[in-house]
C-alpha cells in the first residue's frame, strides 16, 4: 500500500464539481461533509508486460475531473497496480478526499476453467473488499464504488468485505456505507447488495454464541427476517409437535439438552401459482454441538456454535429469495436443537427410530447431524417438491476431502447437479460433485442391532460418503442433493473478501440457483 499526500501544486487550481452523472446521492447526515467521502477506483492490469495499465470508465472520468493527476500519480507510485493491491490518494477532489485505487487484474478476465469460477467477478469482490476496508481504516463513514463493469460483483465485495461480527464489543469498528459510483447500473448494485446481505445474514447468525442463538432464538429471528413479506408464511413448530411427527431420531438428540428443540418451517409463495410444486430446503440446525456422550476435544469446541450453518445458509437463501421477490415456491426446513452430554443423551450403541419407520444404531452420538436430516427429509416428501437440496456441516472428512475450496455435493440428479455447478461458477463460492456409490450405502446398511448404523462400519474411511449414504436412505425424490459445507464453515484468508470468522457459505450460491430455477422452463430433465 501506497499512502501520497498530494501537494497543492499537483492539484487543480480550481476543483470541478461532479456532474450529475457522478454526483453522489446522500447516505445520510454523515455524507454531507466532503470530510467524510471516500472513493473506491478500479484500474486493470495490462495485457502485455510493459503496457500501460488501463483505469475504468469510472476512473477515466474521475481522471478528468481532475486534469490526469490521477493517471500522473499512479505514473510515479512504481510499476503497475497487481490484482488486490491498492494505492491511497488524498485530497485529489474536493468531493472525495480520499481516493483508494484498487487492481482488477486483468479487463477480459472470465470463466477460469481450471478454478471452475467467473475470474473477473472474483477480481472484482476482492479489489472492491480491500478498497473499502481501507476507507474503513481511515475511518470514513460512507465510501462510494466504481461499478468496475460488473456492479453487482462490486456490491458483493463491497457489503461481504466491509461486515464484521462485533455486537457484544464495547470498542466497534468504524461502520461504513457503501454505495454506487455514478447512476449506471442501479439495479446490479442493488441486486449484489441484497445477496451479499444474505450471506452476511447467514454470518451473523453462525458467528453468534451459541447462549445467543438457541434453537428458539434462531427461529425468531428468522420470523422477524421475514415478517414484512406477505407471500411468507413462518411455522415454529414446538417439542409437542415434533413427537407428534413421530420424528424419534430428531428428538433422540434433543434430549440431552436443557434448550427445547424447535422445528421451523418456512413457506415463501413467489411463484404465480401458489400450487406449483416447490423446491424445499433442508438445513441442519444444531445451535451447539459438543459431540454427546461421544464428546468432543475441547480445543476448538466454541466454533461447534456454527454447527448450524446449515440451517443459517438455506434460511438466508430463502430470505434473500424474498428480498428479490423471485418467482417460485420454496419451503425451508430446519430442526434445531442442541446436542449435549446430560443424563439423557442418547448412548453408543443406543438404537432410535426415524420417521419413516427405519431403526437407526447411534454408533457415534457426535454423528448426530444426519439423525436430524433422516426425519426432516422425510417430512420434505410431504410437499411433492420439484427438488429437495439439504444444506449441513455434517463430516469432518469433508474438510479433509475439499478443505475450504468448495462444498461437496452429492446428488442423484445430473439436472440438479447442472444448475448448481453454473450457479457456483458466478458466484465464485464453488461446489464439487462427490460420489454416492451403492459401495457406500453398504458400510451404514450392514448393522449387527438396526436397519442402519449412524457411522460407516470402516469407521473414518469415506466419511463424507458414508454420511451421505446415510441420508439417501431417507430420500425417494429423483432429484435430490446433500451439500456437505463442513469444509467451508469459516475462514481464514482463503476468500480474501471475508473476514476471518464463519464464512455463511454457500449462500450466495443456493440464492443463485433459486434465481437459475425460478427461469428454468422445464421441472426436469
Amino acid at each position: 500500500v501506497v499512502y501520497i499526500n498530494v501537494r497543492a501544486a499537483f492539484l487543480p487550481r480550481h476543483l470541478p464539481a461532479l456532474p450529475m452523472g457522478l454526483r453522489r446521492e446522500s447516505c445520510g447526515p454523515l455524507c454531507s461533509s466532503w470530510m467524510h467521502l471516500g472513493l473506491v477506483l478500479g484500474i486493470y492490469s495490462s495485457e502485455k508486460d510493459e503496457g500501460a495499465a488501463q483505469l475504468t470508465s469510472a476512473g477515466d472520468a474521475f481522471d478528468r475531473l481532475v486534469s490526469g493527476k490521477l493517471r500522473q500519480l499512479l505514473s510515479i507510485c512504481g510499476p503497475p497496480l497487481k490484482k488486490g493491491k491498492t494505492h491511497i490518494f488524498h485530497g485529489l477532489h474536493q468531493d472525495f478526499p480520499s481516493v483508494v485505487v484498487v487492481g482488477l487484474g486483468k479487463k477480459n478476465a472470465g470463466v477460469n476453467e481450471q478454478e471452475n469460477w467467473n475470474e473477473g467477478k472474483e477480481n472484482i469482490r476482492a479489489a472492491v473488499a480491500v478498497g473499502c476496508r481501507q476507507i474503513q481504516d481511515l475511518e470514513i463513514p460512507c465510501v462510494e464504488v466504481d461499478p468496475c463493469g460488473d456492479a453487482q460483483a462490486a456490491a458483493e465485495g463491497a457489503v461481504l468485505g466491509l461486515h464484521e461480527y462485533n455486537e457484544l464489543k464495547q470498542k466497534k469498528k468504524p461502520v461504513v456505507t457503501p454505495q454506487l459510483h455514478g447512476s449506471a447500473e442501479s439495479e446490479a448494485w442493488q441486486k449484489g447488495v441484497i445477496y451479499a446481505e444474505g450471506q452476511n445474514l447467514a454470518r451473523y447468525l453462525m458467528e453468534a454464541p451459541a447462549n445467543y442463538i438457541t434453537p428458539i432464538k434462531f427461529a425468531e429471528h428468522i420470523e422477524q427476517k421475514l415478517r414484512s413479506f406477505s407471500n411468507v408464511k413462518v411455522h415454529i413448530r414446538p417439542e409437542s409437535w415434533i413427537a407428534t411427527q413421530q420424528m424419534g431420531a430428531f428428538l433422540s438428540v434433543a434430549k440431552g439438552s436443557a434448550e427445547p428443540p424447535i422445528f421451523l418451517e418456512i413457506h415463501y409463495l413467489g411463484g404465480a401459482n401458489t400450487n406449483d410444486s416447490p423446491l424445499v430446503f433442508v438445513g441442519k440446525g444444531v445451535t451447539f454441538d459438543s459431540g454427546g456422550i461421544s464428546l468432543k476435544p475441547s480445543s476448538g469446541m466454541d466454533a461447534m456454535r456454527a454447527d448450524m450453518g446449515g440451517a443459517a445458509t438455506v434460511c438466508s437463501a430463502i430470505v434473500t429469495a424474498a428480498a428479490l421477490n423471485l418467482p417460485l415456491n420454496i419451503i425451508g426446513l430446519a430442526p434445531l436443537c442442541e446436542n449435549m452430554p446430560s443424563g439423557k443423551a442418547n448412548k453408543p450403541g443406543d438404537v432410535v427410530r426415524a420417521r419413516n419407520g427405519k431403526t437407526i444404531q447411534v454408533d457415534n452420538t457426535d454423528a448426530e447431524g444426519r439423525l436430524l436430516l433422516a426425519d426432516a427429509l422425510c417430512y420434505a416428501h410431504n410437499f411433492n417438491a420439484r427438488a429437495i437440496v439439504n444444506a449441513a456441516t455434517l463430516t469432518g472428512a469433508m474438510d479433509v476431502a475439499l478443505g475450504s475450496a468448495a462444498t461437496g455435493v452429492f446428488t442423484n440428479s445430473s439436472w440438479l447437479w447442472t444448475h448448481l455447478y453454473e450457479a457456483s461458477v458466478l458466484t465464485g463460492d464453488r461446489v464439487w460433485r462427490m460420489p454416492l456409490f451403492e459401495h457406500y450405502t453398504k458400510q451404514v446398511t450392514e448393522c449387527p442391532l438396526a436397519d442402519l448404523s449412524n457411522i460407516g462400519k470402516y469407521s473414518r474411511a469415506g466419511g463424507a460418503c458414508t454420511a451421505a449414504a446415510f441420508l439417501k436412505e431417507f430420500v425417494t425424490a429423483s432429484h435430490w442433493a446433500h451439500l456437505d459445507i463442513a469444509g467451508v464453515m469459516s475462514n481464514k484468508d482463503e476468500v480474501p473478501y471475508l473476514r476471518k470468522g464463519m464464512a455463511g457459505r454457500p449462500t450466495r450460491t443456493l440464492v443463485e440457483f433459486v434465481a437459475r430455477l425460478s427461469q428454468d422452463s422445464h421441472n426436469t430433465k
